[in-house]
């Protein structure tokens, strides 16, 4: 069905493959969900590739078909915002591994009778955008405009720029990371371990039951959500204010254990609702295709390898209260694109939200991100 351009085409394929994964392993077929907005020019010359985060999906400028929320990007995909329909072929694939129509753990196995479960191979980043390089070409893309993503997507925006830089004219990395540090592979190995210890979770073999692991798995979002706030912005919105409940209206601590700060409250809530719309194994072998990225290994131990040569532009952007990937880290990418001869230009911006700031109200973000693109174009 062809929706307008608010909501959307949304597609489904299966590609015969095989994919081989830096793993060892091959992919076969290779099912990919997507959505595009707007029409390819007959020269093919305004492709853009969107990459979602961890816990998103294809669905981003799009209402989500399971929580009726509008689109996780509508702030940068839509009519007169950056990535516009009315000038660009806009395309956001289900990353590979994940749970809204891509090939994942909850995907059939074709060698068995029920879902792949932790039968499915584990992925990298790299691995998914082969994946997306596969649907690009039964698409017809050859050479995308741009690729932007942030987190997570924005791995893959560099991915993308290193595994095919001729496909590539522009590139924008939007609170990322070059590689998972310590830190992060820490907190990701707790949210794992609050699935695997959850009695549901039965090995990874919870499909036929009907039951996943709800309770570890929204231990794992709310302790991962921690990490995409910031300090100031969690003391401004909670501060130390008790939690009003019906059983105690005037917000009195209960000297007990349940939610008696509103900080508790919410992340109980952000955990409840995520278990909705995730299916638990793609968080563990998404997660660990996290911590598996590391781009300068993958280019013998030197990051500026990885851009060495390329005509790709890159457009990188920071936030001054993100911990999770502080600009630290968009500046060492920087330097490494300055060594490799890259174009590259780079700015931190100010947000009080943290990690989070690239998916919300930061004017700053989008003047950047429309100006970078209309110049690139």
């Amino acid at each position: 069905m062809i929706h307008d351009q608010r909501f959307g085409l949304q597609r489904h394929v299966a590609l015969p493959g095989p994919l081989l994964l830096d793993g060892g392993g091959r992919l076969s077929p290779v099912e990919i969900a997507y959505e595009t907005y707007g029409a390819l020019r007959p020269d093919g010359g305004n492709a853009v590739l969107v990459c979602h985060a961890l816990t998103g999906d294809q669905h981003v400028a799009s209402e989500h078909p399971r929580t009726g929320k509008p689109g996780w990007w509508t702030r940068m995909v839509g009519e007169g915002k950056p990535i516009d329909p009315s000038r660009h072929f806009v395309i956001c694939a289900n990353v590979l591994g994940s749970c809204m129509g891509s090939s994942g753990p909850a995907s059939a196995d074709p060698a068995g009778t029920g879902p792949y479960a932790m039968a499915f191979p584990v992925i990298t980043i790299r691995d998914m955008v082969r994946a997306q390089a596969m649907l690009l070409d039964h698409l017809g893309v050859g050479t995308l405009a741009a690729v932007v993503g942030g987190s997570m997507g924005g791995m893959q925006a560099l991915s993308w720029a290193a595994t095919f830089p001729d496909r590539v004219r522009s590139c924008v990395v939007i609170a990322s990371t070059a590689r998972h540090s310590a830190q992060n592979i820490a907190f990701h190995e707790v949210g794992r371990q609050a699935i695997m210890a959850d009695p549901k979770w039965r090995g990874g073999d919870y499909y036929a039951a009907g039951d996943q692991p709800a309770a570890g798995l929204a231990v794992a979002r709310m302790a991962a959500h921690i990490t995409y706030l910031s300090e100031a912005g969690l003391t401004e919105k909670f501060g130390r204010r008790l939690q009003a409940r019906p059983d105690n209206p005037t917000g009195a601590k209960s000297f007990g254990f349940d939610a008696d700060f509103q900080v508790e409250s919410y992340l109980r809530h952000q955990g409840i609702q995520f278990v909705d719309r995730f299916d638990a194994n793609s968080y563990l072998y998404i997660t660990r295709a996290l911590d598996y990225f590391d781009l300068a290994e993958e280019h013998g131990g030197r990051l500026a390898d990885a851009f060495r040569g390329t005509a790709t532009r890159f457009c990188l952007v920071s936030f001054d209260t993100d911990w999770l990937y502080p600009t630290a880290e968009s500046r060492r990418i920087v330097q490494a694109l300055n060594a490799a001869g890259a174009a590259a230009s780079f700015v931190e911006l100010s947000s009080p939200y943290g990690h989070d700031a690239f998916l919300l109200d930061t004017p700053g973000l989008y003047r950047v991100v429309d100006g970078f693109l209309k110049a690139a174009a």
